[in-house]
């Protein structure tokens, strides 16, 4: 992952879920910082969860969430 990449999932109240990852800020770094949160505008985004993995795991978690999750690979929301 070498750029941010934003997955989206909606909801029935008009919001939707989101999972966004951020590499790494150093060169090279192997980590992925993963935010999971939800957003139901006008409101303020809520922030979930937010961890670190290594590139292939995040990898790993960027596919089951397509594949199983029904998220949707999306602009960035804000």
């Amino acid at each position: 992952m070498a750029r941010p990449l934003w997955l989206v999932r909606p909801r029935n109240d008009g919001g939707c879920d989101y999972v966004n990852f951020v590499p790494g800020s150093t060169p090279g770094s192997a980590a992925v910082e993963m935010r999971e949160g939800s957003h139901l505008p006008p409101q303020m985004p809520l922030l979930k969860r937010r961890c670190w993995l290594q590139r292939d795991e995040a990898e790993q978690q960027r596919r089951l969430l397509q594949l199983e999750g029904g998220y949707r690979h999306s602009e960035p929301l804000f």
